[in-house]
């Protein structure tokens, strides 16, 4: 009998997984009762909980999940063995799918759920411009401008250690959560070293947010001046800014609103994202149009990337790409390219304050 029960229980809750994760979620209900109602109000708890504990609490979560599996594996295997029975392994099976399937509802609930909330764009008041090529070479040359300008005033304050970018970056956060989503007020997480550190460098992954403590890992070794960007990025991701192109484009106002070696750190990646995004033919006259000392900063990432392993890290954005679509993001890793489009299509007053419709 207490068999049968059990059995009844992991099939409702496989079901019940498999329902939230294909039966459609209206935009308006995930913002309105989940992103800014019941997110809202986790996330800083659950945050502040997280930001105490001085070590990665997903690798408490990872490590231990894997050896589990592994352990369990092998006792199914020793007992099918023993007895003859495939069954054995079938109920084993039926055991690893319920525990998933919970596993995945929990993330639904603690942070998943954000990837079916309202596009942000929906929000931002538009520029009245044209995103077109011309648009953005002037962008371009905008952030090259920026870069050139705040160069030598970012280096000569210094870029704070991870340690102490949360008072450089958290006044500026705190305005720009203000005016996208009044009345939250999301918690900025203290930058954590992962067991997965080996594997961000070798992947050119620059940090991730753990999705069932809130907290933030990155990538350690990063250069100064690409701190305050990654760490912006994975805040914006611990305000519910799921997408990535969100993600980004929120993480970039927070930097360019910020003090210079933050702002620098912003303009640094757009001018990046800008120069990625044109044709060939017209990236000389923008790398022509940046100073000595950003083009040495820049020389600097580039030395940086070469520990990044190609194979590796196809492998690792592949594997992405296929879960941002599985949570439905159609456009996969692709979506990073639409922070350009957002810079381009959102109309700003204040220098970068974004208006909103």
């Amino acid at each position: 009998m207490a068999a049968c029960i059990g059995m009844f229980i992991r099939a409702i809750v496989i079901a019940v997984a498999v329902a939230a994760g294909f039966i459609p979620m209206p935009a308006p209900w995930v913002e309105r009762f989940y992103s800014r109602g019941a997110f809202a109000r986790l996330q800083p708890f659950v945050t502040g909980l997280s930001n105490h504990v001085p070590f990665s609490l997903f690798d408490v979560l990872l490590v231990g999940a894997v050896t589990l599996l592994v352990v369990a594996t092998a006792q199914a295997i020793a007992r099918a063995w023993r007895s003859r029975r495939i069954s054995t392994l079938g109920r084993f099976g039926l055991n690893v799918m319920a525990i998933a399937a919970a596993v995945y509802l929990v993330f639904l609930v603690m942070w998943g759920l954000n990837y079916r909330r309202e596009p942000l764009s929906d929000r931002l008041a538009p520029s009245g411009g044209k995103a077109d090529r011309a648009t953005l070479v002037r962008l371009g040359h905008l952030a090259a401008d920026q870069l050139n300008k705040l160069h030598d005033n970012a280096h000569r304050e210094g870029f704070p250690g991870w340690e102490q970018l949360r008072p450089a970056l958290e006044a500026s956060y705190r305005r720009l959560q203000a005016r996208l989503t009044p009345g939250t007020n999301p918690r900025p997480g203290v930058a954590k070293w992962s067991v997965l550190t080996y594997f961000f460098e070798r992947a050119g992954v620059s940090g991730m947010t753990d999705p069932f403590f809130l907290e933030v890992l990155v990538d350690r070794n990063l250069l100064p001046f690409e701190r305050p960007l990654v760490l912006a990025h994975e805040w914006s991701h611990l305000a519910g800014y799921a997408d990535e192109a969100e993600a980004n484009f929120v993480g970039w106002l927070t930097c360019v609103n910020a003090g210079a070696p933050a702002a620098y750190s912003g303009w640094l990646y757009l001018y990046s994202e800008a120069l990625g995004a044109l044709p060939a033919s017209e990236r000389p006259a923008l790398v022509q149009a940046l100073g000595r000392g950003p083009r040495a900063d820049l020389a600097a990432v580039a030395q940086r990337a070469r520990r990044i392993q190609p194979a590796l890290r196809s492998m690792s954005w592949r594997v992405y790409d296929r879960y941002l679509k599985a949570n439905r993001m159609e456009e996969g890793i692709a979506s990073y390219d639409r922070a350009l489009l957002l810079v381009l299509r959102t109309r700003f007053v204040d220098g970068w304050v974004p208006v909103l419709k």
